[in-house]
């Protein structure tokens, strides 16, 4: 939401950047239009965030109409902001925004979908990814040094045609000004 982007400094950056809140307002604007999920393949869904305990089924999700801004409850909400949790069903998030769910909820959707795996970013993660709930859920996060400060590393995940995953690992681009160092990792197609 374009309150989110102001608490967390994207509409900072961009005045910084271009001066104007232009740029902004066009990004935010977009980010109205961008999908909830995808799905790869029938067996990994992919939100940003998590589950809603309003939603059973990818079919309810497909029916979501998604063009407007992220509302601040409710399932579109929810499948923005919430996050899995080491408890059992569904808790309230400390965020303000979305919900806590367990593995157990986590288990059920995938079974009700007949998925493998939820891949999903919005949470900071020290590695770039993390796996959860016995490997049926991995957050994975590719923003390095979060904020220019946080000291994560960052990650993608690949997909192989047989649904195998990999995660490459990053670390953040030197600023400018700064001495660059050595890689620590590089995926071998940089080699």
């Amino acid at each position: 939401s374009r309150q989110i982007t102001q608490v967390y400094g994207f509409y900072d950056e961009c005045m910084r950047k271009y001066g104007h809140a232009g740029i902004w307002k066009a990004f935010t604007d977009l980010f109205d239009f961008m999908p909830l999920s995808a799905c790869i393949e029938n067996q990994i869904f992919c939100p940003h965030g998590g589950l809603s305990p309003s939603i059973d089924t990818l079919d309810q999700v497909r029916k979501i109409d998604r063009f407007a801004e992220v509302p601040h409850e409710g399932p579109v909400c929810d499948l923005v902001w919430s996050d899995p949790d080491d408890r059992t069903g569904w808790g309230m998030s400390p965020r303000g925004a979305g919900y806590t769910f367990g593995q157990d909820i986590t288990e059920q959707f995938n079974h009700n979908n007949g998925l493998t795996l939820i891949a999903r970013a919005h949470q900071l993660v020290m590695e770039g990814f993390l796996w959860h709930h016995d490997k049926a859920l991995v957050t994975i996060f590719s923003a390095p040094n979060y904020c220019y400060r946080c000291g994560n590393q960052a990650a993608i995940m690949e997909v192989s045609e047989t649904m195998e995953t990999n995660f490459l690992q990053f670390d953040p681009a030197p600023r400018r000004g700064e001495e660059q160092q050595a890689q620590k990792r590089c995926p071998d197609y940089f080699l």
